[in-house]
């Protein structure tokens, strides 16, 4: 096992899980309807739990608590895609990136199951179950409102064409990529991008929503490298501020 790869891959996928877990929790109070924020606020506690258990496996490899790692990096040691650290602007923005995004981790952790890796592979089941719900939501809303009135319609679309370099940015490729595949630890981003396209183009195309050319879309690249936009650091001061008041305290 490529102890490296393995815990770039781990890092990239916790990071992105608790930053946009974080995000995600920003509407709670704040959703267009009651269930919405309820929504919203169960399934980025999904995320944050489960960035949690990602970070536990890498403190079995040697890295430093989850507390720890989540809360007393900079934003230049972060991982994720830049895409789940944007503000969440209107609702219809946020939709589109939790259906992009969570259409992209169903297929990640789909493939992590089979990982050679075996701790990954039993905990990708776990999280697997978990994204079913969230692949639900996003799709239902998605097609309800891709169906709808001209103005969710002209919305969304405006959201998804915004959003869309942003989301391919998240297939960024790891430095050990060919490590990730020989060892069988993960399928690779080349792939999982290809299931991720044809799901999307299948959800949309049960709206009045078109997608852009895939070919003409330029990737938002650097996050996985710890290239972020100015949006991270002031999210990880504001997440970090009750933890680095007495990092030591037991609640």
């Amino acid at each position: 096992m490529n102890e490296p790869a393995l815990k770039e891959l781990l890092y990239k996928i916790a990071d992105d899980q608790l930053i946009l877990g974080h995000r995600n929790s920003e509407w709670t109070g704040f959703g267009p309807l009651l269930e919405e924020d309820i929504a919203f606020s169960s399934m980025a506690q999904d995320k944050v739990g489960q960035s949690h258990a990602l970070y536990q496996m890498l403190e079995t490899l040697g890295e430093k608590d989850p507390d720890t790692v989540a809360f007393m990096r900079n934003a230049d040691q972060f991982h994720n895609c830049i895409m789940v650290e944007l503000p969440n602007g209107e609702y219809d923005f946020s939709l589109i990136r939790h259906f992009l995004y969570d259409t992209a981790e169903a297929i990640r952790f789909e493939m992590l199951s089979e990982s050679s890796y075996q701790p990954l592979a039993d905990i990708s089941k776990k999280i697997r179950a978990e994204l079913r719900y969230h692949t639900l939501h996003a799709n239902t809303w998605v097609k309800q409102l891709g169906s709808a009135t001209e103005e969710s319609i002209s919305r969304l679309q405006r959201s998804l064409e915004q959003v869309m370099p942003y989301a391919l940015g998240m297939f960024e490729e790891s430095p050990y990529e060919k490590e990730l595949i020989g060892d069988k630890i993960f399928g690779g981003e080349q792939a999982l991008k290809e299931r991720w396209m044809k799901k999307v183009e299948a959800i949309i195309a049960q709206t009045q929503l078109q997608l852009p050319d895939w070919k003409t879309i330029q990737p938002v690249m650097g996050g996985r490298a710890g290239k972020h936009s100015e949006y991270l650091q002031p999210l990880l001061d504001e997440m970090s501020e009750v933890f680095k008041i007495d990092p030591t305290a037991e609640w």
